[in-house]
């Protein structure tokens, strides 16, 4: 069963008709359900964790609830493996000071061009500090995907640690992530996956990939601007965790420094609520797809990211199409409709002749929002020559746009573009 679009678009009171929302890269609009659910926990719930008075324990059950729902959409072993943070940066630097620990000068870590350089820049620092060496990973220039070959020679290194994006924040490619684990285990080394930009689109289970670590952000998500961290219990347990002595020394809450976003934890069960009702709503045909040992709840979530990432593929499609169709517009990444399952909706574009940032404003001006530059995917914008050139436009649609969206946009971009010559 297909999505009942209009269904979609009323759960998000802050979409209309007038404004084409194509920023979702860089963050979602909020689904009803998150807004819904801060707002409750804060008249009903609002109270400091773990203590003996009626509200305090009301907070903790529902903040529970809420990490077991985090820890069934990630299909965890455990809720104790889900960590909270302000956001994914400050999750990742926290962990990578801690991990840090287990390193020696001279040891490698494995990072990549493509990737957003918030799962840079916290391993380059802790190797700069540790007398650590950092192997770079490129990726192919005509396609936007990773060069498996570099990987497989900095895998020579016999690295500590490998950290890669699950999905480009920049070109929209999807990497082969459960390959890329495996491969990283056959040397020894620990995985970090930035699954930012992917979990919007598609089903994650760490189970399944086996990776060590894996962070993600709810407003990516159409929630809360909140942080999530999938740690191995065994690894949270026996990490050395930067805190405050009075606090846990068991995870999760030992690595949740301070008071956590309580609000901004049940908003993100909101958000997963929504994925849950999509499920249940549009996607009973893909059940049979799943595990039977699932919740109810595990297989909610999946039926809905199955439905969600069936209907992106025609959003991807279109847009694919559209853009092609147009001369001088350059297309960066995946640019082949029949390889739309090796990308996620996420497009970079340039105008021949014309500045990123002048093409945004232009497109503004018709309601469309998009957004220009390197969208902190510096080692992208380097590796294909734009960064001194003011990067690329980025175009990202989500599963509450349409195609009728999308054609409006095509006929908006060849206008711009004649007026342009």
């Amino acid at each position: 069963m297909t999505l009942e679009i209009n269904k979609i678009r009323d759960k998000f009171p802050a979409l209309n008709d007038e404004i084409i929302y194509f920023d979702n890269p860089a963050g979602t609009q909020v689904v009803r359900n998150a807004v819904d659910r801060m707002t409750t926990y804060m008249i009903e719930t609002n109270a400091n964790h773990e203590g003996v008075f009626a509200s305090s324990r009301a907070s903790d059950a529902v903040i529970d609830d809420a990490r077991l729902a985090m820890s069934e959409f990630l299909n965890a072993n455990s809720p104790n493996e889900i960590v909270y943070g302000p956001n994914m940066t400050s999750l990742t630097f926290h962990l990578s000071r801690s991990l840090a620990h287990l390193f020696n000068p001279g040891d490698t870590i494995v990072v990549t061009r493509l990737d957003h350089d918030a799962n840079i820049s916290p391993w380059v620092l802790i190797a700069e500090d540790g007398g650590l060496n950092i192997e770079w990973v490129d990726f192919n220039i005509e396609d936007g995907t990773l060069d498996m070959d570099s990987f497989s020679l900095a895998l020579e290194k016999s690295p500590k640690l490998v950290a890669v994006g699950y999905a480009s924040n920049a070109l929209g490619t999807i990497n082969p992530v459960k390959k890329i684990i495996e491969m990283a285990k056959s040397v020894g080394a620990l995985t970090f996956i930035d699954a930012v930009q992917y979990a919007p689109h598609g089903l994650i289970d760490v189970q399944d990939l086996d990776c060590d670590f894996l962070v993600c952000s709810a407003y990516k998500f159409y929630g809360p601007h909140l942080g999530i961290l999938f740690g191995k219990f065994d690894l949270l347990d026996e990490l050395k965790a930067y805190k405050v002595r009075p606090s846990s020394n068991k995870p999760p809450e030992k690595w949740q420094t301070g008071t956590a976003n309580f609000e901004g934890i049940c908003s993100t069960h909101g958000a997963l609520e929504h994925f849950a009702w999509v499920g249940d709503t549009f996607g009973q045909d893909y059940k049979d797809s799943f595990s039977d040992k699932l919740s109810e709840r595990g297989m909610s979530y999946r039926q809905g990211m199955a439905s969600i990432r069936a209907y992106e593929y025609e959003l991807s499609r279109r847009m694919i199409d559209t853009l092609n169709s147009i001369p001088g517009i350059k297309l960066y990444g995946i640019n082949d409709i029949r390889r739309i399952e090796e990308r996620v909706p996420t497009f970079a574009i340039n105008l021949a002749g014309m500045h990123p940032k002048k093409l945004a404003e232009e497109l503004d001006k018709h309601n469309i929002y998009v957004w220009d530059g390197n969208y902190y995917a510096l080692a992208v914008t380097e590796h294909l020559g734009v960064e001194d050139s003011g990067g690329m436009v980025r175009i990202g649609p989500a599963h509450y746009n349409t195609v009728d969206e999308i054609d409006r946009f095509g006929r908006v971009l060849e206008k711009i573009k004649n007026n342009h010559k």
